[in-house]
C-alpha cells in the first residue's frame, strides 16, 4: 500500500542476512501474560489526597509505570485525535517522508542488525510547531486540545511526585513550559517478520514523565524484576511512566524503566504519547544526598544519546552520568 514505509526494501540486506537464523529472534514469544499495573483514580485527589499521592509515589518507586483514570481528558477528544492520527499516517509514504520530513520518522537508519530495527513510524510535534500546521487544521486543533490537557495532567503528577520526596520546589513551573514538551503519534504496521524485530526497541524515555494513550491491540511491555511483562490495555486509562530525567532528579528513588513494543504480524497498533520535558538549558540535579548522578542539562543528555546511537545503534542513558 502506498502509505506503508518500505521496510523490507530499505532493510533488505539485514533481512537476508538473518533469514532463517532462529538465533536472531528475541524473547517476545515467551511473554504472553499481561499484567495490571497500578491503577490510580485521580478523582480521589480531592477527597483522599494524601492516600492517592502516596499510591502515585509508590507506583513510581516500585514500577516506574502506572495508569490513571478520571484524568480529565474526554473520550471525545481522544477519539477525535485517533481519527486525525489515522488520516496523517494513511497519507502516501512519499508525502510523509518529503513534505513532513522534520516531523516524520520511521525505522532506524543506524541499525546494523534486525534487533536494532523498530518496525514503526511516528510523527513528532513540538508544541510550538503545532500552531503553524495550517494545512492540517483539524489535526492541529485536536493536537492543541490534547497538549493543553496532557500538560496539565503531567504538571500535576510531577508536582505530586516531587512533593513526596520532601522537596518543596517550583522547579517544574519554572523549567517545564508547554513549548519544551512534545507529542509523538505512533503507528506500528503489520510486520511479516515479527519474531525478528521490535515494534519499538527496548528503551527508557528522555523526559520527566511520559503519558500514553494506547488502543486496545496491546503490545506494550515493561521490564519488571528482570522479566518482560505485557501491559494490559485499559480503554479508560492513560499509561504514565517515569523518564530518565525524573530518575536523576529523584536520585534514583523513582525508576525510569525499560519498555518496548512488540511487532505484530497481522494487526496495526496506534498510540499517542505526551513527553513532559524541561527546556534544553534546564539543569537536572537532585537535592537528595549522596548524589548518584552528576548534574547535566537536557541538551547534554540528548547530545550524549545521539552520539551513543550513532556509535552503538542504541541509547546508553543515565549510566553515562553516574558519579
Amino acid at each position: 500500500m502506498a502509505h506503508e514505509p518500505p521496510f523490507l526494501e530499505t532493510y533488505k540486506t539485514l533481512v537476508q542476512k538473518h533469514k532463517g537464523d532462529s538465533r536472531n529472534g528475541y524473547s517476545s514469544c515467551s511473554i504472553v501474560e499481561r499484567c495490571d499495573i497500578p491503577l490510580i483514580d485521580l478523582s480521589r485527589l480531592s477527597l483522599e489526597r494524601e492516600e492517592c499521592m502516596r499510591e502515585i509515589a509508590e507506583a513510581a518507586r516500585e514500577w516506574g509505570f502506572f495508569q490513571v483514570v478520571n484524568h480529565g481528558i474526554s473520550h471525545e477528544l481522544l477519539k477525535s485525535l485517533q481519527i486525525e492520527q489515522k488520516k496523517v499516517f494513511y497519507q502516501p509514504f512519499v508525502n510523509k517522508s518529503s513534505t513532513q520530513a522534520k516531523a516524520y520518522r520511521w525505522g532506524n537508519r543506524f541499525a546494523t542488525d534486525l534487533r536494532q530495527l523498530s518496525w514503526s513510524e511516528a510523527f513528532h510535534f513540538y508544541l510550538t510547531d503545532i500552531s503553524r500546521m495550517d494545512q492540517h487544521e483539524t489535526l492541529r486543533s485536536s493536537l492543541e486540545a490534547f497538549a493543553i490537557r496532557m500538560f496539565s495532567v503531567a504538571q500535576s503528577l510531577a508536582e505530586i511526585l516531587v512533593c513526596r520526596l520532601n522537596t518543596k520546589s517550583n522547579y517544574f513551573r519554572e523549567h517545564c513550559l508547554p513549548e519544551s514538551s512534545f507529542i509523538r503519534l505512533n503507528r506500528y504496521p503489520p510486520c511479516p517478520i515479527s519474531s525478528k524485530v521490535h515494534g519499538l526497541l527496548p528503551h527508557s524515555d528522555t523526559s520527566f514523565l511520559t503519558i500514553v494513550h494506547q488502543d486496545q491491540v496491546g503490545g506494550l511491555q515493561l521490564l519488571k524484576d528482570g522479566k518482560w511483562v505485557g501491559v494490559k490495555p485499559n480503554p479508560h486509562a492513560l499509561v504514565v511512566n517515569i523518564g530518565d530525567l525524573f530518575q536523576a532528579l529523584s536520585n534514583g528513588v523513582y525508576k525510569s524503566i525499560k519498555h518496548r513494543v512488540v511487532a505484530a504480524e497481522k494487526v496495526e497498533r496506534f498510540s499517542m504519547a505526551f513527553f513532559y520535558c524541561p527546556s534544553e538549558e534546564a539543569v537536572i540535579k537532585s537535592k537528595i544526598k549522596p548524589l548518584m548522578y552528576r548534574k547535566f542539562t537536557l541538551m547534554e543528555y540528548r547530545q550524549q544519546t545521539e552520539k551513543d546511537v550513532k556509535q552503538t545503534g542504541d541509547k546508553v542513558g543515565l549510566s553515562r552520568f553516574l558519579l
